[in-house]
């Protein structure tokens, strides 16, 4: 097998094992979503199957001998020295070098997201607590302190009641 099919089967299997399947099935909602997620599922099983099986192997060498005993040497040795003649060309990868370093960049970038993403996660969930606690406590609570807790609110009022604006 070549060196390309071959990295192309381990690419694939290395896939097939690091796809969360259960986890991204879990989060579809509809049917129709199920039923096209449960089909993707099925088509990218049969071609990792197909390139286990049918890429993964190098081909049978050709027994020349037992053709030239039932057809005749002549046309064997054509069909030897055109089969010999082939040369397949390497492939040669000018893709993944070009898209790396933006591909990099962006897991940098996805990276920084994140965790950015996580700390405003995490002040928001700090402030859904307060405001939690606050409307446990608002039955009970004073006008002093609830303005203990928002200064800049008594400083409004107390400049609109100085002001003599009662909000008519």
């Amino acid at each position: 097998m070549s060196g390309t099919g071959k990295k192309i089967v381990d690419v694939a299997f290395k896939a097939s094992r690091t796809i969360d399947w259960d986890g991204m099935a879990k989060l579809l909602i509809s049917e129709e979503a199920r039923k096209e997620f449960s089909s993707l599922r099925r088509a990218f099983d049969e071609v990792n199957s197909t390139l286990q099986t049918k890429f993964s192997q190098e081909p049978e060498p050709i027994d020349w001998e037992y053709y030239r005993k039932g057809i005749g040497s002549r046309l064997v040795d054509m069909y030897k020295e055109a089969y010999e003649s082939i040369s397949v060309p390497k492939y040669v990868d000018k893709v993944t070098p070009e898209y790396k370093p933006k591909f990099d960049a962006l897991l940098v970038e996805l990276k920084e997201a994140e965790e950015k993403s996580l700390k405003e996660s995490e002040r928001l969930e700090k402030e859904i607590a307060e405001v939690q606690e606050l409307k446990k406590k608002l039955s009970t609570m004073t006008a002093n302190e609830y303005f203990e807790k928002h200064p800049e609110l008594k400083k409004k009022f107390d400049d609109e009641i100085r002001n003599d604006y009662w909000g008519y």
